[in-house]
């Protein structure tokens, strides 16, 4: 690489720290991005300008700066933390659901059921765990132990946002 700079740099006309601060330089926007998050029962943002939405995800949790690649993903259960243009941040349990990043630099989230972290009760939330823990032990058949198993995630990340 330096070899790679030092044939290079006489020919663009830089200099050495010149060539140091493009090769250290952010490769995101300032501009922030459009987010649109709803869930069946509230809208949480609508077209509203943030910095930076995190996800979770089947394939991971990742974070949506401005200029991401156009993305289509499943949300699994757990927190999207949205980055606002003033530095703070909101924390918004999901159960699941969708989110699209489009070519405009636009982000969607579709949530079935999603509540604010600081609105979800930790003794509700393990009560629910419990639930499902119970439905799953007793399950006779097949679908019913998957459909125990869903909510036991669920209960899981809910329990786990809550704490």
């Amino acid at each position: 690489m330096a070899s790679l700079i030092r044939t290079i740099r006489p020919l663009l006309g830089v200099t050495q720290k010149q060539v140091a601060v493009l090769l250290t330089a952010r490769n995101y926007s300032d501009e922030g991005m459009p987010l649109t998050f709803a869930a069946a029962n509230q809208i949480f943002y609508d077209s509203k300008t943030v910095k930076q939405v995190d996800v979770p995800s089947f394939s991971g949790t990742f974070g949506i700066l401005p200029k991401h690649v156009p993305t289509l993903a499943v949300l699994k259960p757990g927190v999207v933390t949205v980055f606002e243009n003033d530095g703070s941040n909101q924390k918004i349990f999901v159960s699941s659901g969708t989110i699209s990043i489009n070519d405009d630099a636009s982000v969607q989230v579709l949530a079935e059921e999603a509540c604010p972290v600081d609105h979800i009760d930790l003794s509700a939330a393990r009560d629910i765990l419990n639930k499902a823990q119970s439905e799953f032990a007793s399950a006779t058949t097949e679908q019913a132990k998957a459909e125990a198993a869903i909510a036991i995630e669920v209960g899981e990340a809910l329990v786990k946002a809550s704490e």
